[in-house]
């Protein structure tokens, strides 16, 4: 029985806290046992208002992205300064490196070049390229739209992605993110929003889920605009590293258990069948088996300590919710999830982990 071909996830996924020192720059090493070089960093602020701020090796360094509004992509050299062997280095500016203010980044492996021509290779329709990682599921493509009714874009991966996020770089538009568990092929959840899932029919994803090989657009000037520029990430779930999936609440403080196959080390959460906010947490700004302190994706605000409603347990094989709040527990409720490892339940010789 393989119980996971990841033994250490830490090669392709790493939460990491700092402090800022108000410096001109700073660098900011991971905390792993082994070197990884981020293809994707995720940054907040825990104890300021600021951004929820995206960069990839695709589009460089110096641009950002914000997850909790529409704007387009902005060319900021006060945020991220560069991707290293071991982390990343940051600049001066506060949403990043103020002198009395803490963060959080979240980081992912990609690291693997890829183009295609879509003429050439009759993948997709339209020409894409990137950066993917088939042993962590993880790939990063970018594309530019031809304005035509529809379309189809290879994302790199050997398998059908459970998850696809999706943002125009050039000009003002929402997050668009389809989830394995939504509805149907044209559902979608915006990022930027609290809204509930949606039917995007053939504008968004060409109302059709992704293959093994591609993913498609419609004709929505969100994915397909002539000459429009969009960046995807795009995951599938690996066993004993990360798993994407929906559980329903129950209404009460001994909430829904969720079974993963790993000890966690990041969990994002939001309701789909109603309003309710993005919730990531991770198992470094709390370091205990009990964890509640959240940031929102869907805005700039601080950390979220509100330890009574936002409690979750991290078990050596999942997560189980300890708290009854309508947005991540309410009694039957649809909540989908996105999870990655900390360490598998069992490792690739039989050996399990422990919960701390």
């Amino acid at each position: 029985m393989a119980y996971t071909t990841i033994d250490n996830p830490e090669l392709y996924f790493q939460v990491k806290i700092w402090s800022g020192d108000g410096g001109t720059t700073q660098a900011i090493t991971l905390d792993g046992s082994e070197d990884m070089a981020p293809n994707l960093v995720y940054a907040k602020g825990r104890s300021l208002t600021s951004p929820n701020l995206l960069f990839d090796s695709i589009r460089g360094a110096n641009e950002a992205l914000v997850a909790n509004n529409t704007n387009a992509e902005a060319t900021v050299t006060g945020y991220l300064n560069s991707f290293d062997s071991d982390g990343f280095t940051v600049g001066n500016d506060g949403a990043v490196n103020g002198g009395s203010d803490t963060y959080v980044a979240w980081c992912w492996k990609a690291g693997t070049s890829f183009s295609n021509d879509a003429s050439a290779t009759s993948i997709g329709t339209h020409d894409s390229s990137g950066s993917v990682n088939n042993d962590a599921g993880f790939s990063i493509v970018s594309w530019t739209g031809t304005g035509s009714t529809n379309g189809s874009v290879k994302h790199g991966l050997s398998t059908k992605p459970d998850l696809v996020i999706e943002k125009r770089r050039d000009s003002g538009d929402s997050w668009f993110t389809w989830h394995k568990t939504l509805t149907d092929g044209g559902y979608y959840l915006l990022v930027n929003t609290t809204a509930a899932q949606a039917d995007g029919a053939a504008g968004i994803w060409n109302d059709t889920e992704p293959t093994t090989s591609i993913f498609n657009i419609g004709n929505n000037t969100a994915v397909n605009a002539s000459g429009g520029t969009y960046i995807a990430y795009c995951f599938t779930g690996k066993q004993g590293f990360s798993k994407f999936g929906s559980y329903t609440g129950n209404g009460n403080a001994d909430g829904t258990y969720v079974h993963l196959g790993f000890r966690p080390a990041m969990v994002i959460l939001k309701k789909t069948n109603g309003t309710g906010k993005w919730f990531v947490q991770d198992n470094k700004r709390d370091g205990y088996n009990a964890t509640y302190k959240s940031m929102i994706a869907n805005t700039d605000g601080a950390e979220d300590t509100n330890s009574t409603a936002l409690s979750i347990d991290y078990l050596s094989n999942g997560f189980k919710l300890r708290n009854s709040y309508s947005e991540l527990n309410g009694s039957g409720d649809t909540m989908i999830y996105m999870a990655f490892a900390e360490a598998p339940f069992v490792n690739s010789n039989g050996v399990p982990c422990n919960a701390r």
